[in-house]
């Protein structure tokens, strides 16, 4: 230890400053906080490196499509035939295959339907939730056992039948002989089944007043499930809340539809000289150069097509390569606008396209398309350039959203006077900017969402609450932001579920995998990592798993290893556990050095002197203090009664001179600087180490940020001393005074304690009447959907 350092030291401790004071007895968990995830996370192999990164033999499998389908407008339902052809680019040998049949969801003999909970509430239920609990859930005009897949065949290439074996939403085929590594096989599925009622995923709308009906048509094929290095085949049952594991192809899709329809899919229409009016072709090439949307199909012609028939109809073909999945929209009701725009200024046009009724009109016509752009460039700029040539955003019932490759389903509807709250128009951005940017994730950064729905759902959310910010600064975003998680981190631990929960299984879907992580991400960002760190991991984890399928393991390594941050404390506190944050600031004592300046010091004893005699009884008797003996009578007086013992004599300078003329430069400097040492007592009460952040509030009115990175509770993570130096005298403190942390309690953040007013509301009484059931209805919105309770997917 140097000279000076002992000085200090020194000093310190002679004024009283330590640095620990806590009890012994207690068992402090850092190590629980701080050790690596080690073997939390699987063993790194030559699929899957220790870096998060893929590995020099990853692989993945590839399955092309070529489908024709037919809708009937007049019984919704879709019938279809596929030929798939399935690359075995595992090590492995496949004695058979396993395809995902969701629609089987909705026949009432599947798992989803007979394992939904809850009861009958109180004021009892409506006929349509009645109807529903009888039937285990009733999606649309038919019975419940007429949804689901109908298979009619499974053929080879040759068109011999397959045999094959349906389990709930999964069927088995059984191969002749086992497919080799590296080798492909082709085979056909003929299929049908009935359209449900739109249900937040898919489905169709009806307009009763004008009889007709906008089709949403998603996981409508039997697909194939994935098989990787992580699970081996990906056949876990579809229960409605984790959604989909697919894998990327190549596809080739007719679509057969009354001729009064237009067609929205995924992909590039393939001839549009055969579906498409000499106009709307010339309204389209127009587009191809404006920089706002041009209407292909208007209003008017739009509202036309509603009040006529078909005469036949019209096959529309789409072709996609690279994609996971296809889904289409189909309707005599849309109006359809689109603009083909340099979105990243490289010359590479990218399509964005809006289709909707006339009951989305004015919203929809004057920001859908438009925000469509703005999500493929705010997301661009963070991960990597959208690589396909087509977004579309399409108008669904009000509320809610879903997303597809290059096509989203999204809600949000004016009234039917064309007016509308702020809170519609910006919900109705925010999910189009949620579902339009669902192709970065995880369309193409290709998470299994039957598994973590948190690493689709949470990297989106964080990207739409960024996107959001750079549409209108004021954007009143709802998810994001430290402070609107805390209500739900500040809930009983038994309704809460770990991040890192299977997405079946947790709990509150919307909060714990859209809200929380991508809060988690917000404060690793700004508080945590710092912008230019975190936006350079994140950037490199989007493009090394561009394509290709990462597991969170992937996505925690990748995070550390590009920017150097040992982030394992906070991923143990935000993804798999369920504390929550809570700082408290115990206590702040305030030190001083002694300087050995009677200029100083004598003024200090002067001050604390006074202090001490301004007691309650002096003040009282200071109406007496002339009617004292010595007041009254000189003689009574002597030295003492005049001796100032504050007052500096050259012997006091004298005595100072001399000890200055003992220390170096360097301790000269400290004594003369008059330096203030604060000690903090710092709790965590919350259980989730956090960064410490603490705001100073100078006599003179200005104040400072002291920030302190989480490691500062790397051996004692529930009670801490810090001592803080300042040169001008303190008057309050206050820790995360910008609501960085997501504290759960601020009352206990403020020394000296800030007393904060709690608002109560004025009761009245009211008399209130039962709502008939039909009212009851109007209000709850009906019977429950299947899906995640929110109001974007």
């Amino acid at each position: 230890m140097n000279k000076l350092l002992s000085f200090v030291v020194a000093c310190l401790l002679v004024t009283g400053v330590q640095a620990q004071r806590l009890p012994t007895s207690e068992r402090y968990n850092a190590n629980d906080s701080f050790e690596q995830l080690g073997t939390t996370l699987p063993t790194p192999n030559t699929y899957r490196t220790a870096s998060g990164a893929p590995g020099r033999e990853y692989w993945q499998m590839r399955a092309d499509y070529d489908i024709k389908a037919e809708l009937d407008d007049q019984n919704q339902r879709i019938t279809g035939t596929e030929t798939i052809t399935f690359f075995n680019n595992s090590p492995d040998e496949l004695r058979y295959l396993w395809l995902q049949l969701d629609q089987n969801i909705f026949d009432k003999s599947s798992i989803s339907g007979v394992t939904g909970t809850g009861g009958i509430g109180p004021n009892g239920a409506t006929p349509r939730q009645l109807q529903s609990l009888s039937s285990n859930g009733s999606h649309g005009n038919k019975a419940n056992s007429e949804y689901g897949y109908n298979i009619t065949a499974v053929r080879d290439k040759a068109g011999k039948p397959l045999p094959y074996t349906i389990n709930n939403t999964m069927m088995r085929i059984d191969l002749p002989t086992p497919l080799k590594p590296g080798a492909n096989v082709v085979f056909g599925v003929d299929w049908n089944y009935y359209v449900t009622d739109y249900y937040g995923r898919s489905g169709y709308e009806f307009f009763e007043k004008d009889g007709n009906y906008n089709y949403f048509i998603a996981h409508w094929f039997p697909r194939m499930a994935p098989y990787d290095d992580v699970n081996g085949w990906q056949n876990k049952q579809f229960l409605g809340q984790g959604e989909f594991a697919l894998i990327f192809g190549n596809y080739k899709v007719a679509i057969t539809v009354p001729n009064d329809h237009i067609v929205a899919a995924t992909g590039e229409c393939q001839n549009y000289a055969q579906v498409l009016t000499p106009t709307q072709r010339q309204r389209l090439k127009q587009a191809e150069t404006s920089k706002v949307p041009v209407v292909i199909v208007t209003q008017q012609e739009a509202e036309q097509a509603e009040k006529g028939k078909p005469t036949g109809k019209k096959t529309w073909v789409y072709k996609a390569d690279n994609v996971r999945d296809f889904a289409f929209a189909s309707s005599r009701k849309f109006i359809w606008d689109a603009m083909q725009t340099d979105v990243y200024g490289n010359g590479r046009k990218i399509w964005s396209m809006s289709y909707y009724p006339k009951e989305g009109n004015p919203l929809w016509g004057q920001y859908s398309t438009r925000a469509v752009e703005h999500t493929l460039k705010s997301y661009g700029n963070r991960t990597f350039e959208y690589p396909y040539p087509v977004a579309i955003s399409c108008h669904a019932v009000p509320g809610g959203g879903m997303e597809y490759p290059m096509i989203s389903f999204n809600g949000g509807r004016p009234e039917p006077d064309g007016t509308y709250t702020e809170q519609v128009k910006y919900g109705m951005i925010g999910v189009i900017i949620h579902e339009v940017g669902h192709n970065f994730f995880p369309m193409i950064v290709n998470s299994d969402e039957r598994q973590w729905t948190w690493m689709d759902e949470g990297l989106n959310t964080f990207c739409q609450y960024l996107a959001e910010k750079e549409w209108d600064f004021n954007y009143p975003t709802r998810r994001g932001e430290p402070i609107q998680i805390v209500d739900y981190m500040s809930s009983d631990k038994s309704v809460l579920s770990p991040i890192m929960t299977s997405s079946d299984n947790v709990i509150g879907l919307g909060p714990n995998a859209y809200a929380k992580p991508a809060t988690a991400l917000n404060i690793l960002r700004e508080t945590v990592m710092g912008r230019e760190l975190f936006d350079y991991a994140f950037k490199e984890y989007a493009n090394r798993w561009r394509f290709k399928s990462p597991t969170p393991a992937d996505f925690f390594r990748t995070m550390e290893d590009a920017s150097g941050v040992d982030l394992d404390w906070f991923w143990k506190g935000w993804f798999y556990g369920v504390q929550p944050v809570d700082q408290a600031l115990v206590n702040v004592e305030w030190y001083n050095l002694n300087t050995q300046n009677p200029e100083i010091e004598k003024a200090l004893a002067r001050e604390e002197a006074a202090r001490r005699a301004q007691t309650m009884s002096k003040i009282r008797d200071a109406q007496n203090k002339d009617k004292t003996v010595v007041a009254q009578d000189s003689t009574m007086r002597d030295f003492y009664n005049s001796y100032d013992p504050y007052k500096v004599t050259p012997a006091d300078r004298q005595k100072y001179e001399e000890y200055l003329a003992t220390l170096t430069p360097e301790e000269r400097e400290l004594v003369q600087n008059n330096q203030n040492f604060y000690t903090l007592t710092l709790k965590n009460q919350g259980g989730v180490v956090m960064p410490v952040i603490v705001r100073m509030e100078f006599e003179d009115g200005t104040d400072s940020v002291a920030r302190f990175p989480a490691e500062i509770w790397r051996f004692n993570d529930q009670q801490i001393l810090k001592v803080i130096s300042t040169k001008k005298k303190v008057v309050q403190w206050t820790l995360d005074p910008f609501n960085e942390i997501a504290d759960i309690e601020t009352s206990n953040n403020s020394f000296p304690p800030v007393q904060k007013p709690t608002r109560f509301q004025l009761y009245k009484q009211q008399q209130r009447r039962t709502p008939n059931p039909m009212q009851q209805e109007q209000q709850s919105g009906g019977a429950g959907r299947l899906g995640s309770g929110s109001s974007n997917k």
